[in-house]
């Protein structure tokens, strides 16, 4: 059973940046595909982004394309979120999952604890 733990959350000014770690333990497989979603208060878990590890192909979601990008570190099974530009409406805890490539909603019914991020104006 493949284990998410997020970090590298925290309060940041519009325009800055910050980096999330997402470390997955357990033999993930190589075909994995790993992403990053968000909570935002009061609305609904969204996607971000997503990392194939075999194709190494990526995709985002429209509002952070430019902004964000996701990358995997192969030998410590850890992926990133490195976020720049951010803005106010990127608040929210963000979490990692696998995705089901081409669907973009997350494969595990299951969810690591998130990491917090706050954009402050």
């Amino acid at each position: 059973q493949v284990q998410l733990v997020e970090s590298g959350g925290g309060l940041v000014q519009a325009g800055g940046s910050l980096r999330l770690s997402c470390a997955v333990s357990g033999r993930p497989s190589n075909s994995i595909v790993m992403g990053w979603f968000r909570r935002a208060p009061g609305k609904e878990r969204e996607f971000v982004a997503a990392h194939s590890w075999s194709t190494d192909n990526t995709h985002y979601t429209d509002s952070v394309k430019g902004r964000f990008t996701i990358s995997r570190d192969n030998r410590k099974n850890t992926v990133y979120l490195q976020m720049n530009s951010l803005k106010p409406e990127d608040t929210a805890v963000y979490y990692c999952n696998k995705v089901v490539w081409g669907t973009w909603i997350p494969e595990l019914d299951y969810w690591g604890q998130g990491t917090q991020v706050t954009v402050s104006s």
